[in-house]
């Protein structure tokens, strides 16, 4: 089969080419024979990809060798540490705070950050390992995270360039739908997508670039922010915080699981584990470096917003402007318009780059077409990845209002952090052949209490030894008890949202499996078994070397 082997014969072909063994290179899709014949199998398949994971050795090397051109090792901890502002600091902290103070928390919306917050650094922490290591699986469980982190990439892209030109309208002194096409039902929103396509082609160019790009944004919006604290403290007044907890516990969580969406990004930085000059300490720095100042950002700026003015006053669709006209500082609607476009600049930047990268992961197990693997040999970049995440998130973006956005976006997100903290419980406790049948069974029974519990705490709510597995490069500290505390929260946080999140969310997980059906079971199980074939072969060649040797 082309796509495997014959290395030299693959660097020299070029970079666009759109043949059919491009796209649908194994053995299941050669015709309509050979795919009747899989579909056929579909039962087998399922269940032989069901319980498979692919190895350290097949994870860090061997896949990424489909991309044919490394990407460039050009960044360091600081260039991470700013992405991570920069992917972070967007549309979320000054489009929620002020909806959900209003509806839901009141002034105790500062908890509602702590408690996102608090599941957001256990999510960070889950997702430094995976990210060092680079694990790439071709099971089922595999494929559903995967698509859904595909969906929070496109929707989070969508959602975040319609918040830019609502800010944009405000900064013109216009209403927020103002520079919006009325069709029908819908508002289209063209500008939208010329944000995400400008974002898109910076990326595409350099990374190194990118990130200096993102440096000088990510400064100027930092400054937004100080003046925001400073001078919202400085109009402080402390009786808008009484009643404190006006809707009471339930309010606190059912923003929480909204405002989650203003942690949303950090991911990106996972998935950029090839451009670090020294990965191992790179990443964790950069993540956990970011995501703690942002945290303490974000409470401070949900306090002084709620100390500014009562939270029945706020303004649900332009809180931090609004409050600062009702101090007699109507000027700084502007800046601080300016200092949200700049953020959610930088926020577009650095999803084009991150996006794009897990695109071409996933791509390399076969999991969506192999063609989105390539890395293009003069830019060092993955363009083909870029287009269809741009694509796909321009379509979004030009039809969806925010609020439908950002109710899928929540979910999808806590579903995917959720995910990720099972999946190195399982990293941790199961090597393949090594892992003895009564440990995999204890883990698995350990894996649906903490899940069954979580699962039954949120609905009462809302209505070494024996084949375990050691980092050879960087390691979750606290394992068992820190990712199986990500799944409880992440788990309870769901079950604070409403039900037409769960309805669109299920929807797009039905289009998912659909696709898995039809298409990605087939192409991962070819690639799995043709990789054990390769794998089989080179043995029974070094074994006839070593035979034939005197």
């Amino acid at each position: 089969m082309s796509y495997i082997g014959k290395e030299d014969e693959v660097q020299q072909r070029p970079y666009w080419r759109w043949s059919k063994v491009d796209f649908l290179p194994e053995e299941s899709f050669q015709n309509w024979n050979t795919y009747l014949s899989a579909l056929s199998q579909i039962y087998s398949r399922f269940n032989d990809r069901l319980l498979s994971r692919s190895d350290d050795a097949n994870e860090i090397t061997q896949l990424r060798k489909q991309s044919e051109n490394d990407m460039k090792r050009c960044l360091t901890w600081w260039d991470l540490t700013w992405f991570g502002f920069g992917s972070v600091i967007g549309a979320g902290i000054f489009v929620l705070t002020g909806q959900e103070a209003h509806h839901h928390a009141g002034p105790a919306i500062v908890l509602s950050y702590v408690a996102s917050g608090i599941s957001a650094m256990l999510s960070v922490f889950c997702y430094t390992e995976f990210a060092v290591e680079i694990p790439v699986a071709g099971d089922f469980v595999a494929f559903i995270t995967a698509g859904n982190i595909l969906l929070e990439s496109i929707v989070g892209g969508a959602a975040v360039a319609r918040a830019w030109t609502s800010y944009f309208a405000t900064l013109l002194n216009r209403q927020p739908d103002s520079l919006r096409i009325p069709k029908g039902s819908y508002l289209l929103d063209p500008i939208a997508v010329a944000v995400l396509a400008i974002a898109a082609t910076t990326a595409m160019i350099s990374t190194k670039k990118t990130s200096q790009l993102n440096w000088i944004a990510t400064a100027l919006n930092t400054l937004v922010i100080l003046f925001v604290l400073i001078a919202g403290f400085a109009h402080a007044n402390t009786s808008n915080l009484t009643p404190f907890l006006p809707h009471g516990a339930k309010g606190i969580f059912q923003a929480a699981a909204i405002v989650y969406f203003a942690y949303g990004g950090f991911d990106n930085i996972a998935t950029m584990a090839e451009e670090p000059k020294n990965p191992s300490r790179d990443i964790p720095l950069g993540l956990l470096g970011s995501m703690s100042i942002i945290t303490v950002v974000y409470c401070l700026m949900a306090l002084s917003l709620s100390m500014m003015q009562k939270y029945t006053e706020i303004d649900p669709n332009a809180a931090y402007s609004m409050s600062f006209q009702s101090v007699g500082m109507k000027w700084a609607k502007y800046l601080v318009a300016l200092g949200a476009l700049k953020g959610m600049t930088t926020v577009l930047l650095v999803g084009a780059l991150g996006q794009a990268r897990y695109t071409t992961h996933i791509a390399r197990a076969h999991m969506i077409p192999p063609w989105f693997t390539l890395v293009h040999p003069k830019t060092g970049t993955p363009i083909n990845a870029t287009l269809l995440m741009t694509i796909s998130s321009g379509l979004i973006a030009f039809f969806s209002s925010l609020d439908v956005l950002a109710s899928l976006l929540s979910v999808s997100t806590l579903f995917i952090f959720m995910m990720m903290a099972v999946a190195l419980l399982v990293r941790r406790y199961y090597v393949r052949e090594v892992t003895p049948e009564i440990n995999q069974l204890k883990l698995a029974i350990f894996l649906l209490i903490i899940i069954a519990c979580s699962m039954g705490t949120s609905a009462y709510w809302g209505l070494r030894p024996n084949g375990w597995r050691t980092p050879k490069v960087w390691g979750v500290p606290l394992v068992p008890w820190l990712p199986s505390l990500s799944v409880a929260i992440n788990i309870f946080l769901m079950g604070s949202l409403g039900s037409p999140a769960f309805i669109r969310f299920g929807i797009c997980t039905a289009a998912m499996l659909v696709y898995y059906i039809l298409v990605g079971v087939h192409a991962t199980y070819d690639m799995a078994h043709q990789q054990q074939k390769l794998d089989a072969l080179k043995v029974k060649n070094e074994d006839e070397d070593k035979e034939g040797k005197p």
